[in-house]
C-alpha cells in the first residue's frame, strides 16, 4: 500500500527544510527531486499556500507521484485582488472588491472540493468567504449579493460560465 505524505507549501517555493524534508526524508526518497517536482507543479500558485500530496508508490524503487490540490478559497480571493491579507475588521473596513466574474472563476476552480451541487451554490460559498475576509462583491455587502443570486440577478453570468 502506498504511503502518503500531505503538506502545505508555498506555491513554487518548496524547500528541503520543514515541513517537507523531515516528512519525506525517512521514506528514502531523494528530497531534492521531490522538492523540484513540487515546485514545478505549484509554480502557477506562487505566493499561495497549496496543499500537496506526495504518494510513495514503491519505496524500494523510490518512485513517487505528486498530487497538487487547489489553494484555500481565501488564498484565491487574495491572489485575485492582489491583497496581502483579509480585513482585520471584516464588515467595517473592506480590503477589496470582487466582481461576479471573479467569484465565478474562483468557484469553478474550487467546485470539485466543495459540497455545493451547482456553480451558483459554489459561488455563494466563495462569497461567504469574501464576507469573512472583509471583501465586498460588486461593490456591495456579500450577503446582499447572495440574495441577488437567489433572485436570479446574475443568471446570465452563470449560464455563460457553464458553457
Amino acid at each position: 500500500m502506498p504511503q502518503v505524505v500531505e503538506v502545505l507549501v508555498e506555491g513554487g517555493k518548496a524547500t528541503p527544510g520543514p515541513p517537507l524534508g523531515p516528512a519525506i526524508g525517512p521514506l528514502g526518497l531523494n528530497v531534492k527531486q521531490v522538492v523540484d517536482e513540487i515546485n514545478k507543479a505549484t509554480k502557477e500558485f506562487e505566493g499561495m499556500q497549496v496543499p500537496v500530496k506526495i504518494i510513495v508508490e514503491d519505496p524500494k524503487k523510490k518512485t513517487f507521484r505528486i498530487e497538487v490540490g487547489i489553494p484555500p478559497t481565501s488564498q484565491l480571493i487574495k491572489k485575485e485582488l492582489g491583497i496581502p491579507k483579509g480585513s482585520s475588521e471584516a464588515g467595517h473596513t473592506p480590503v477589496g472588491n470582487l466582481t461576479m466574474e471573479q467569484v465565478v472563476k474562483i468557484a469553478k476552480m474550487k467546485i470539485d472540493q466543495m459540497l455545493s451541487p451547482t456553480l451558483k451554490a459554489a459561488a455563494k460559498e466563495v462569497i461567504g468567504t469574501a464576507l469573512s475576509m472583509g471583501v465586498t462583491v460588486e461593490g456591495k455587502d456579500p450577503r446582499e449579493v447572495q440574495r441577488e443570486i437567489d433572485e436570479g440577478l446574475y443568471d446570465e453570468i452563470f449560464e455563460k460560465a457553464e458553457e
